[in-house]
């Protein structure tokens, strides 16, 4: 097999540009970015540039002149067949077909690593996403930001970046009061004692589980005074419903007065199960963490008195009906934010602050942001506060993720966590499993409405786009499986027979790999990679169904295994990139 292709044509034909622009420059001061585009159409050759129109105003010369210059300009390249203007001045590329075939040595060379790059430059960067309320199993909303930010994960790791994954743990603050009252209300019930569960309370099976777990380990431990716990209450309440906020606030501080140090335990044990309970749920759905950051931490570590402190220093704070408030109108946010209540306690915002105060002070060159769309309006007030705190919140990146909606039998499920009418991740994963759900997830856009069809998931035909790109793969491995030849001889084939017109769309199609990573990491667009496996896999099928692979002809046989594995390969490497398994058989 001739071994002489570059190991990315675009990175070749970038530095070709480079060098020429150099030369046509001559004095003049000339900035401007070369971008190498695949065309659209095979006439226009393989690549494009619009280099000499970017170039046509600081020369002063029409694009097409200046284009002219440039390709006179270029050193030579044993890749290119020839290179034209087209249109207004653009610069189309046309790569030899012997570098094309020749390309499938990089790719059995590499093996599981073809398709990585050096485009990140080892950048650190941190990807921080799910960090749902550590209150409830996780529902198939959470499911959506956890393939999401596990693929896009992946993808930066793979494009060059140094990736450290994410999730802050919500372990302070009222919803974890709400899940411990909860609870304990449930428990009390165990031992006979009957109080009105607030209907703002958690609902869920899982907190009678969490109760009974507590009984059973404990009897009537944690039965403190439970006549108290309606102190303060109008006598109609121990009669009637609990449904409003503020009373729910009271029998909150009710238990923790009864229970005193004990309220710590109950706390510490919904927490522990329902963090535990996630853990397994993501590691069971394939996404794994670097990191599980503790919200309580900063309040612990005197982080959120530090970063407010900082803000006071600064003059970015004032005080206003007892509360503190953050001048974020001052950086273009809508309104001032409390950072500290008149009863002394920090805000959620405050505890945010600190938080990605803390990120940057970690050292990371870039921050991602997986958030809920629901989530949009907050993004003005964190970036006012990281440049109060002279930090560049360019560097803070936000991807928004739209709310998956399940459709089963062609109904809408329900997904309240408060009432327990959910459908969790692990439902769902049992329904059409961690493939299907994997790939569903990222098959779109992230800020992009999906409407999740189970049936469609759960279906092994063409349409179901997993079953149909895993089949691509299994049907290779079948063909090798019969072949019963060493893979590695495949790196000696004769690749120069691959010449009809579906081998070289596909020989294109492969080198077009690399660059889908690299643009699918700098838009966080995990969805170009599912895009891209959906369109190799339709040629694939295409060329198998038109093609006899076990021929008599050794060296056309040698040559098509050569093209078939290297397709299987990076097959296999974009759904790992997904979290989506490859399978040899179906």
């Amino acid at each position: 097999m001739n071994t002489t292709a570059p190991p990315n044509f675009k990175d070749h034909l970038s530095q070709l540009m480079l060098l020429a622009v150099e030369q046509v420059k001559s004095d003049n001061e000339v900035q401007a970015g070369i971008e190498i585009v695949r065309t659209r159409q095979a006439g226009h050759g393989d690549y494009a540039c619009n280099l000499a129109m970017q170039l046509a105003k600081p020369l002063r010369k029409s694009p097409r002149e200046i284009a002219a210059l440039l390709i006179a300009a270029m050193p030579s390249s044993p890749y290119l067949e020839k290179v034209e203007i087209a249109g207004a001045g653009f610069i189309n590329f046309f790569i030899k077909t012997t570098a094309k075939q020749a390309f499938l040595y990089t790719i059995l060379q590499q093996g599981s690593a073809f398709g990585a790059s050096d485009f990140g430059q080892n950048s650190n960067i941190q990807v921080e996403f799910v960090s749902a309320n550590p209150t409830g199993p996780l529902h198939v909303g959470h499911g959506r930001g956890a393939a999401f930010g596990a693929s896009l994960a992946n993808v930066l790791s793979t494009a060059g970046f140094c990736v450290t994954r994410e999730f802050y743990v919500n372990d302070a603050g009222r919803q974890m009061d709400i899940l411990a009252v909860s609870t304990w209300l449930r428990y009390l019930a165990l031992n006979g004692i009957h109080v009105p569960f607030p209907v703002n309370a958690y609902q869920g099976e899982y907190v009678k589980v969490m109760a009974r777990l507590i009984h059973e380990a404990h009897a009537d431990r944690y039965v403190h005074h439970p006549e108290k716990l309606l102190q303060g209450f109008p006598a109609s309440a121990h009669a009637q419903a609990i449904d409003t906020d503020e009373s729910l606030d009271r029998l909150i501080a009710n238990a923790k007065s009864i229970l005193g140090q004990d309220y710590a335990y109950i706390h510490n044990f919904v927490l522990t199960e329902q963090l535990g309970d996630c853990r397994n749920d993501l590691m069971e759905f394939g996404v794994t963490f670097d990191i599980w950051f503790s919200e309580q931490s900063l309040f612990d570590n005197g982080l959120v008195a530090h970063a407010v402190h900082m803000l006071e220093e600064m003059k970015f704070l004032y005080r206003q009906d007892g509360a503190v408030w953050f001048r974020s109108t001052e950086f273009g946010d809508e309104k001032d934010r409390v950072v500290q209540r008149e009863n002394g306690q920090y805000t959620y915002f405050a505890s945010d602050i600190a938080y990605h105060l803390n990120k940057f002070e970690r050292g990371f060159e870039t921050v991602i942001n997986i958030w809920g769309a629901d989530h949009h309006g907050y993004i003005p007030r964190v970036k006012a506060a990281l440049q109060a705190l002279a930090l560049d919140a360019d560097k803070l990146k936000i991807a928004l993720v739209q709310f998956a909606v399940l459709y089963r039998n062609g109904k809408k499920a329900s997904m309240s966590t408060r009432s327990g009418e959910f459908v969790t991740l692990r439902e769902l994963r049992q329904e059409v499993g961690n493939d299907a759900a994997r790939f569903f997830y990222v098959m779109r856009k992230s800020d992009q409405h999906l409407d999740f069809d189970l049936d469609l998931a759960k279906s092994q035909s063409n349409e179901n786009p997993v079953y149909y790109i895993q089949y691509a793969h299994a049907r290779i491995c079948s063909v090798l499986n019969q072949w019963e030849g060493d893979i590695a001889t495949l790196a000696d084939a004769d690749t120069n027979l691959l010449a009809n017109a579906s081998e070289l769309a596909l020989l294109q199609r492969l080198i077009d790999f690399p660059d889908t990573v690299v643009a699918a990491a700098q838009e966080f667009s995990p969805h170009l990679i599912a895009f891209y496996l959906r369109e190799l896999a339709s040629e694939f099928h295409s060329y198998y169904n038109s093609t006899h692979f076990l021929v008599s002809d050794m060296p056309l046989m040698e040559a098509r295994l050569a093209l078939i594995t290297s397709i299987r390969q990076v097959l296999k490497n974009g759904l790992t990139l997904l979290g989506v398994s490859a399978p040899e058989k179906m």
